[in-house]
């Protein structure tokens, strides 16, 4: 028998943006349902809080939570060469309140994940576990719900006022809108695994993320979590992590760990654990962010490329944006795209500013040292935006920049698509 359901909010998707926004919307009072194909706790990667993310965490109330936590609290930051020369760690507490803003944490998403899960129920969300939505419902142009089905192989069809796409990096409404794009050059391949009882540094440096440097502008990653383990990862052109012909995975990834003195001395204790991963094509943009009854939040909206750790701090803020965006238009019984011209607005700036970052740092003959020695004053515009205050004037520090690296032109996408049915209130 086929279940149908009316609420106010539906989302799609109970990752960190899912959640997020549902825990908001909830509270505020709004009927929310959240769909989620997997059952929680799940595996996921991208596990490292970048300072910003103090801001959404703080909004949802879980900054107690997460200093009670057991995750690994990160200070800082390094760079490494690929001789294994180390950086001086970039302390955040040297720019940010250190009870604050530099507090940050090296997270396991599966617990992470879960207890954004049970903060939005908390709130008085309803989450429904182990649910696949196959379609969009659509009436006049607008979209209305979706329709799936249970493991069970149980149909369902919930309706709402208005949908959120929350499905992660696979973003299933931009799909089948047609209006994902992949960026013109940012498009890796990350292979990655887990050590456990490797060397690690102690005290306040304990927990620091590494990128550690590998030929062609390729780079490790070194994430120190609790229990003692550690993930670590590769991320390079697809090209160059298969030379040879090599597709192994595991060849790939202890071929490319001799490639790094740091690296290599890391992992030459303790033992590998787990699987062997693989993603690929890193980078997509959304052509738009609404469109009559449905918006985009979250990697949904703009999967960036990871080298600066800015996913989970983009989500948790889209969340958060699109919760007060959704919140405004359902009071205002109003869900036209205007509506949400300053969400997407928000979102890609931040994210061209992000963007903008990582093209630099790919350039070969870029480094953040030379900037700062002939521009020292543009170090701690460099620092806000490794660290997530991405939403900035930073005109002055790309200006600086382009004399070193070219950049990319803003990305003409993000804006809401123009109202295509006529009646735009919500039900």
């Amino acid at each position: 028998m086929k279940t149908t359901q009316q609420v106010d909010v539906l989302i799609i998707g109970a990752g960190p943006s899912g959640c997020s926004a549902a825990a908001m919307l909830a509270e505020q009072g709004h009927r929310v349902l959240v769909v989620e194909r997997e059952k929680f706790p799940r595996y996921h990667i991208g596990e490292s809080l970048i300072p910003f993310t103090y801001g959404p965490l703080e909004r949802l109330g879980l900054i107690p939570r997460m200093k009670q936590s057991h995750f690994t609290k990160k200070f800082s930051v390094q760079f490494v060469a690929q001789n294994g020369k180390a950086s001086q760690p970039f302390y955040f507490f040297n720019r940010y309140d250190r009870e604050t803003v530099a507090q940050s944490w090296q997270i396991l998403r599966s617990e992470f994940d879960l207890m954004l899960m049970q903060h939005a129920r908390e709130k008085g969300a309803t989450v429904e576990e182990e649910m696949t939505v196959t379609s969009l419902i659509k009436e006049e142009g607008r979209v209305v719900g979706v329709a799936g089905k249970r493991n069970d192989g149980t149909p369902f069809e919930y309706r709402a006022a208005i949908t959120l796409d929350c499905t992660g990096k696979e973003s299933f409404a931009a799909v089948r809108e047609g209006w994902r794009l992949r960026d013109p050059y940012l498009n890796k391949v990350a292979v990655w695994t887990y050590y456990k009882g490797s060397k690690r540094d102690e005290g306040i440096d304990e927990g620091q993320t590494t990128v550690a440097m590998i030929p062609e502008k390729g780079w490790f990653w070194h994430i120190p979590q609790h229990d003692d383990m550690v993930s670590v990862g590769v991320v390079a052109e697809g090209k160059y992590l298969t030379r040879g012909g090599v597709k192994d995975l595991k060849a790939i990834f202890h071929r490319e760990v001799e490639e790094n003195l740091w690296i290599k001395d890391r992992l030459s204790t303790g033992q590998q654990v787990g699987e062997y991963y693989i993603t690929s094509e890193y980078t997509h943009h959304s052509k738009h962010c609404y469109r009559d009854g449905l918006l985009l939040v979250g990697d949904a909206f703009c999967f960036l490329d990871p080298v600066f750790s800015s996913g989970l701090m983009l989500a948790l803020k889209s969340g958060v944006m699109a919760a007060d965006a959704v919140h405004d238009s359902l009071v205002a019984k109003d869900i036209s795209p205007s509506r949400f011209e300053a969400y997407g607005r928000g979102l890609r700036d931040g994210i061209e500013n992000m963007r903008k970052l990582v093209y630099a740092f790919y350039d070969p003959e870029f480094s953040f040292k030379k900037v700062i020695d002939k521009y020292p004053d543009m170090a701690g515009d460099i620092t806000d935006c490794l660290s997530g205050d991405v939403n900035k004037d930073f005109t002055r520090l790309w200006q600086a920049i382009e004399e070193f690296a070219p950049l990319p032109k803003n990305l003409p996408v993000g804006a809401p698509l123009a109202s295509t049915s006529a009646e735009l209130q919500p039900a």
